[in-house]
């Protein structure tokens, strides 16, 4: 009942543990506390929270708009409904440096296992279009330091993005990663990699584990898991593929209900009622309080 039964602190040692496995950790990326659940059910190894998808459910571009408050306040209720440890994306930290740190004391206390926080100018853009822009080195490296002098859990994982690949070339990209490495970094999200042997680049130079972005009709081929593991990658995620197919089909709904006025003809691509209360748990209530659930499907 209530579903999440581990603690953060759990959670956080999870992620870590699952980082330094030698297999591939898989982290859907979750629109809402229901997908986290499914995502959980599915066997997967934890939560992505995407900053591209928390701005488009909210009916806004993926340039900066939103602030820490929305993040971290859908964060935690994405987090909070499942055993698995969630990764959140925080942009650039919302600000200056000691935004950043103050990013980083919330999502703690908010129960986020990780974040990463990325070296574009604000305000940004998403990872696979062009005309991106980059701060200079020294500047990520102290959002870096600040990000992690705040931390009070040592388990909690903080992700440098570099997006310098497609403005500076792989190289620059390599060395950023490396900076900001010493500067606290636990992890490396190289992202809009082309292809394998850009990620076995980053693979032979960064002795951290590496995330991949493996998102639909942007910059970087799609590798199977398989393929990911035998680069040595540590974790893949997959942003926005759950919000994607759901948009697709409520469009496709909505199409099918205006013209012919009903929807009986796609109540079998609809979720049947019983399968949700199954997902939700309803029967576990059950067992608390008799009074909730004394019906039957």
């Amino acid at each position: 009942m209530l579903h999440a039964t581990s603690t953060p602190k759990e959670k956080r040692q999870a992620f870590r543990s699952g980082l330094t496995s030698g297999k591939l950790q898989r982290f859907p990326g979750a629109f809402s506390p229901l997908t986290a659940m499914l995502i959980e059910e599915q066997g997967f190894d934890g939560i992505y929270i995407s900053g591209a998808v928390l701005s488009a459910d909210l009916g806004l571009p993926d340039i900066g708009l939103t602030t820490l408050s929305e993040v971290s306040q859908r964060g935690h209720q994405i987090a909070r409904v499942t055993d698995l440890p969630s990764l959140i994306d925080v942009d650039t930290g919302f600000g200056e440096p000691m935004n950043a740190a103050r990013t980083i004391r919330m999502l703690e206390d908010l129960g986020l296992a990780g974040c990463h926080i990325e070296d574009q100018v604000n305000p940004k853009r998403c990872g696979h279009l062009d005309n991106k822009a980059v701060v200079e080195t020294a500047e990520m490296v102290r959002r870096i330091k600040a990000a992690a002098s705040a931390r009070r859990d040592p388990d909690f994982v903080l992700c440098a993005r570099t997006d310098a690949r497609a403005i500076e070339g792989l190289d620059a990209a390599i060395e950023r990663a490396k900076a900001y490495l010493d500067a606290g970094a636990d992890m490396i999200f190289a992202e809009a990699m082309a292809d394998e042997r850009e990620f076995e680049a980053f693979r032979r130079a960064i002795p951290a584990p590496l995330l991949a972005n493996m998102t639909e009709f942007g910059k970087s081929k799609l590798l199977s898991a398989r393929t990911l593991q035998n680069l040595g990658i540590n974790m893949v995620i997959y942003p926005v593929t759950l919000l994607r197919l759901a948009m697709g089909a409520a469009e496709m709904g909505l199409k099918t209900l205006q013209i012919e006025g009903s929807q009986d003809s796609i109540l079998d691509r609809m979720q049947h009622r019983a399968r949700l209360y199954e997902l939700l748990g309803y029967e576990d209530y059950n067992r608390f309080d008799s009074g909730i659930f004394n019906f039957h499907i």
